[in-house]
């Protein structure tokens, strides 16, 4: 094979791959959104979460438990929703994306405000525990595949030629 082939063999293979992660990247999002919203329904609570958030701590002052978890679930099920549409339409997806740029940043957060996440220690590098710690630790991948999906939503729509008023109050 010579130089020229595996070149553009290389050339194939990373148009394809990059296409794929795009897609898998995407569609994923849409998937551990949706699911993790659906749980939120049946057991999956975030009170121990919540409670300790100096920002979202004072949400039980007003809503129970259940009504938090569905709101959240309810939220991450619209961003699903919305995320998936983007081949309708690229803004609908950016809203969806801009909506898990928020609940990511939000459990994010948690890393810092959670008592006991840490196990342990190593060369001053704290070892996270399995729950929640490293659950929360991979919103970390997911809030920068929502900030991609966004970039990219918007992206597409400006090429589209689309622009959005923008009303000033003064």
């Amino acid at each position: 094979m010579t130089s020229l082939a595996r070149r553009v063999n290389l050339s194939e293979t990373s148009t394809w791959s990059v296409d794929l992660g795009h897609v898998v990247a995407r569609y994923g999002l849409v998937v551990v959104l949706a699911w993790i919203g659906f749980g939120k329904y049946v057991k999956m609570e975030a009170r121990v979460l919540i409670e300790h958030s100096p920002l979202m701590s004072w949400i039980y002052d007003f809503l129970s438990a259940g009504a938090v978890a569905h709101a959240l679930g309810t939220a991450e099920i619209i961003a699903a929703v919305l995320i998936a549409l983007r081949p309708v339409g690229p803004m609908i997806s950016a809203v969806g994306s801009a909506m898990a740029v928020v609940l990511f940043l939000g459990t994010v957060s948690f890393l810092f405000t959670t008592p006991g996440l840490a196990v342990g220690h190593v060369a001053g590098v704290p070892i996270l525990g399995a729950q929640p710690g490293q659950f929360l630790l991979k919103d970390l991948v997911l809030l920068g595949v929502a900030l991609w999906t966004l970039g990219e939503a918007l992206d597409a729509r400006s090429k589209s030629g689309a622009t959005v008023d923008v009303v000033r109050v003064s």
